[in-house]
């Protein structure tokens, strides 16, 4: 058996060391399926769903790499289970047999793995199969035609799987794939952006989903529906000129949103451009692009001592989890191998790597509520947050979609618990407490604008308490400003990055200044108006994403009823050894007539107030 460890090794140069590396992912889970080999059972940990709706998402989502591989015309010993486990999980008398599903079911996510099965390799899934296998194959997938699905990229499920159908000569249900996609058009933005339903974020479900599926479909449906086929593909390359900008020279990615636990699906999208023949870059960035971030991925201590994928996301963590995270949930992130679907003589195959091209040092997404900044000297790559309109109940969402910033380097925190500064991990974020100890933070705004390299919102952590806040994003350094109107008594924290700690860990608090230097960087906050004090933050252990024991550089202030200005100059730099010389005059913030004047070594900016 191929040890997973070693994949850390893999150079991931050549088709074959994809192959190799899909082995590499694939092997260790060989002892795991059940006998029938309809089940993977590899962890014990739970999800919203049962433990056998959990074995079977374990074996479908291994399809997202075996396909491709099969498609492509490599091999693998899984594949003679997966064939005896369509066999038995579609079979109503086998006592590993999938079950009836729901409305909302997590089994119709699964689905589309097995529809995209039969969509790329008909000849592996299909032909073997005896006639009753086919009709119980055929009679449990078209359950997905009978119940509800989730407003939001679950629609694009039930198109794989009838597009399956349609591939092998089957009745499929044509009216209802129209349907979703003409409402799957309705989540369009625009600049290439989509939101994961009516109101919904703009995040990874974008290019690992919604776009992932659609091109596809474009692929294969180019011929048959050619003008959605070519909007699809147009949407997608003008996302890409976007998206491209989310990813750092050595391949890391920004750690944003929810279902992160899915880490290496992050370059998906760049192979399914290739898969659809989009030329918004040439083939060897593409391919750059996927390899460097699974050179990153694999880099990271992700697996456990058997060469198991962890939940996870630097490594094994489940404070960050999702609710319908279950132990063999992460494997979603082989939809990362479909180059692997690619011949030889496929671009992507005989160009050379290319690295990532000139990208601006500034990139305002709109859609997307973002302005992306890049740090080339350091590598580090940072998203500045306006926050949205919106919320929802998955878990931390205000960690994850309301922070005001998400890095490559730095990544973000998730509150431990409830208590303190120290249990809810706030980088990044100003929290506020009524003297009780207990922490509120943004969730949602009342109104968000972007002009420039400028972000503002307007947001109310109670209904009493308004908080408008600006951001001047940039890199190393940006400033935060905020005017705070309370008729509560509050604490105020505003965090800074949380840095790993590590060798040559040094931190200091005085006067209005915190920071901290080990040889994961260096992260500092400089208090400009309103704080009281800094400190250094020591959070819970796992509550950051890329390191299990963090600091935080943060200012404090107490809050009278009435109203207040905070503003602050926050430093990030991953490798860096020491705060730059000078750093303490870095800026200086002015509020004159409600007009915010902020000066830096580049002159200076004056914010209005424009909400």
């Amino acid at each position: 058996m191929i040890q997973s460890d070693s994949i850390a090794d893999n150079p991931l140069v050549t088709r074959q060391d994809l192959q190799l590396a899909f082995e590499q992912l694939a092997s260790p889970l060989q002892r795991f399926y059940r006998k029938g080999g309809a089940r993977l059972r590899i962890g014990a940990s739970g999800a919203a769903y049962e433990p056998a709706i959990a074995e079977m998402e374990g074996f479908s989502r291994i399809l997202w790499g075996l396909v491709p591989l099969l498609a492509g015309g490599g091999k693998s010993e899984l594949w003679d289970i997966y064939l005896r486990g369509l066999e038995n999980g579609t079979n109503p008398s086998h006592e590993e047999y999938w079950g009836e599903v729901r409305d909302y079911d997590q089994r119709l996510v699964e689905m589309a793995a097995l529809g995209f099965a039969l969509l790329l390799i008909p000849e592996r899934v299909w032909e073997p199969l005896s006639e009753t296998a086919r009709s119980n194959l055929y009679n449990w997938l078209n359950q997905i035609n009978h119940y509800r699905m989730h407003d939001c990229n679950w629609l694009f499920f039930q198109v794989l799987v009838n597009l399956g159908f349609r591939k092998v000569g089957l009745p499929y249900a044509r009216e209802q794939v129209e349907a979703n996609l003409r409402r799957i058009d309705d989540f369009y933005l625009a600049e290439g952006w989509y939101a994961d339903g009516i109101g919904g974020h703009s995040d990874y479900y974008g290019p690992f989903a919604l776009h992932f599926y659609g091109l596809i479909y474009a692929q294969v449906m180019e011929k048959e529906d050619p003008e959605r086929s070519r909007l699809y593909k147009d949407r997608a390359a003008e996302f890409s000129k976007q998206f491209i900008c989310w990813f750092a020279d050595d391949g890391a990615a920004l750690p944003y949103g929810r279902s992160l636990a899915y880490r290496f699906a992050q370059s998906a999208f760049w192979g399914a451009l290739a898969y659809a023949g989009v030329d918004a870059f040439p083939p060897g960035v593409l391919k750059g692009l996927v390899m460097r971030n699974l050179r990153w991925w694999f880099s990271k201590p992700i697996f456990d001592a058997s060469g198991l994928l962890t939940v996870g996301y630097a490594y094994p963590n489940l404070v960050m989890a999702e609710n319908y995270n279950s132990p063999g949930s992460p494997y979603w992130a082989l939809k990362a191998f479909l180059p692997l679907a690619f011949p030889e003589e496929h671009p992507f195959w005989t160009e050379e790597e290319q690295p990532l091209p000139p990208l601006p040092t500034v990139s305002l997404q709109q859609p997307a509520h973002l302005v992306v900044c890049r740090d080339q000297d350091a590598d580090h790559v940072a998203a500045f947050n306006a926050g949205h309109p919106g919320s929802n109940e998955h878990t931390h969402t205000s960690a994850k979609y309301e922070k005001f910033v998400y890095s490559t380097g730095f990544a973000f925190s998730v509150p431990r618990a409830e208590w303190g500064l120290s249990q809810g991990a706030f980088d990044s974020m100003l929290a506020l407490s009524e003297g009780d100890n207990l922490y509120r933070v943004r969730r949602k705004n009342e109104a968000a604008e972007i002009r420039g390299n400028v972000l503002h919102a307007k947001w109310r952590p109670w209904h009493d308490v308004e908080v408008q806040t600006w951001i001047v994003a940039g890199l190393p350094w940006h400033i935060r400003i905020h005017r705070i109107t309370t008729t509560r008594s509050l604490d105020a924290a505003e965090g800074g990055f949380a840095l790993g700690i590590g060798a040559g860990m040094e931190v200091s608090a005085q006067g209005g200044t915190a920071a901290a230097v080990s040889e994961h960087g260096c992260s500092a906050v400089i208090g400009r108006l309103g704080f009281d004090q800094a400190e250094v933050v020591h959070p819970h252990a796992n509550t950051n994403l890329l390191h299990p024991r963090t600091v935080i550089p943060t200012l404090r202030a107490s809050l009278t009823p009435g109203t207040h200005w905070l503003a602050s100059a926050i430093y990030g730099r991953p490798g860096a050894d020491r705060l730059p010389a000078g750093f303490e005059d870095v800026c200086s913030v002015t509020i004159e007539n409600n007009t915010i004047r902020v000066g830096t070594s580049e002159g200076e900016i004056v914010v209005l107030p424009f909400i």
